[in-house]
């Protein structure tokens, strides 16, 4: 597998490369760039199967990379000391990343799910709804990037009605689509949707208030449409009718 590390700082660069070939000494063979234009440089003429790119360089960003590459077909992971703005976009784009200082055990778990996705051709729709989440995009007018076990999804953040806890997982009811059942806890989506409006009704749901029709006394649960009800807990409800009343 061909791995291309673009990133500012030349030791970091080092480790990345050692902890890689630690992993898995004879099966990779690894280039390096500094910054955007020698990034840029390298993508053209090693053809990377995966590229660790660094947010902050130099010369540029890491997104300034990206917005000059026509339909890139390799495998994206960014690497980043904490920025929380960051780290929203990516986890909207389901774009993998890791945190500076890196992990040895969360890169060989990345490394090895980008050699997995490696004949996936969908990193252009992943940046453009990563490339939504910058600065001055409406939350709720953009999109989200959903998987499940046998496809991925480009969901428009507006058409999500609610999310319902299934244990680990979460599932997603979407407006005239079939629910999608994602491998990660509700608790991941609700900081995520927060900016979009939506609320937590109950430990189990978080819910789009756009959607809501009507609070139903008698059961306690939201009336949603297309008949869907969802419920909510006694800790939530002045909270949630006072959100519909003044709606």
């Amino acid at each position: 597998m061909k791995i291309l590390l673009v990133e500012n700082e030349e030791n970091v660069r080092g480790v990345l490369r050692e902890m890689i070939h630690q992993i898995n000494p004879s099966q990779h063979q690894i280039e390096e760039a500094s910054g955007v234009e020698t990034g840029l440089q390298k993508i053209g003429t090693f053809q990377p199967d995966v590229l660790f790119l660094d947010v902050e360089m130099d010369d540029g960003t890491g997104f300034d990379l990206l917005k000059r590459l026509n339909a890139p077909s390799f495998q994206l992971i960014f690497t980043t000391a904490f920025n929380q703005y960051a780290m929203q976009a990516f986890k909207f784009s389901a774009i993998d990343y890791l945190m500076k200082p890196v992990d040895p055990v969360e890169l060989s778990v990345t490394l090895s799910k980008a050699a997995e996705n490696i004949t996936q051709r969908n990193l252009h729709k992943q940046l453009e709804v990563l490339m939504q989440q910058l600065p001055g995009k409406s939350v709720q007018d953009g999109q989200i990037v959903l998987k499940d076990m046998d496809a991925t999804y480009f969901v428009k953040i507006s058409d999500i009605m609610y999310c319902m806890a299934e244990g680990a997982y979460t599932q997603f009811f979407i407006r005239q689509s079939d629910p999608v059942l994602v491998s990660k806890n509700l608790h991941s989506y609700e900081d995520l949707l927060a900016p979009a409006g939506f609320i937590r009704t109950h430990h189990s749901c978080l819910v789009n208030p756009s959607h809501i029709k009507m609070y139903d006394r008698k059961t306690e649960s939201l009336v949603l449409e297309g008949g869907h009800t969802v419920p909510v807990s006694q800790r939530k409800k002045d909270y949630v009718i006072q959100l519909l009343e003044n709606r």
